[in-house]
């Protein structure tokens, strides 16, 4: 298997279904698909093993179904990508604030936390 990447737009709202409820079959993804996907379901596991073969995704068998779930926790892979905009695209130094996050329904409290850390391990190392 690959090592992890960093998703896609695409490949993130996939990963917000996961991070919300739990593994998920394909058939489950495909019910809860963003709208405007419009995907058929051949498309859909399609991309759940592309996610899969990158690292994003894990697959097992329940009762001979494939079940999919999160390979990497939420704050890792958000804390990954926020990282590489904010420090290699933007080239912002030093600490970033949490204030920026706060409206998040996407993260609990200690979740932004941790990826307040994450973003700023390295403008700690400055110091």
């Amino acid at each position: 298997m690959a090592a992890p990447s960093t998703p896609s737009e695409t490949e993130l709202e996939l990963l917000k279904l996961f991070w919300r409820a739990g593994d998920l079959s394909a058939r489950e993804v495909q019910d809860s698909l963003p709208a405007g996907l419009g995907w058929a379901v051949s498309t859909t596991r399609t991309v759940l093993e592309r996610m899969r073969v990158k690292g994003l995704l894990t697959r097992k068998s329940v009762h001979g179904m494939a079940v999919y779930g999160p390979a990497r926790r939420k704050v890792e892979v958000l804390g990954a990508a926020l990282r590489r905009v904010m420090r290699d695209v933007l080239e912002v130094e030093g600490r970033l604030p949490a204030a920026a996050f706060t409206g998040s329904h996407v993260l609990t409290r200690e979740e932004l936390d941790e990826l307040v850390a994450i973003l700023n391990a390295d403008a700690e190392d400055a110091k």
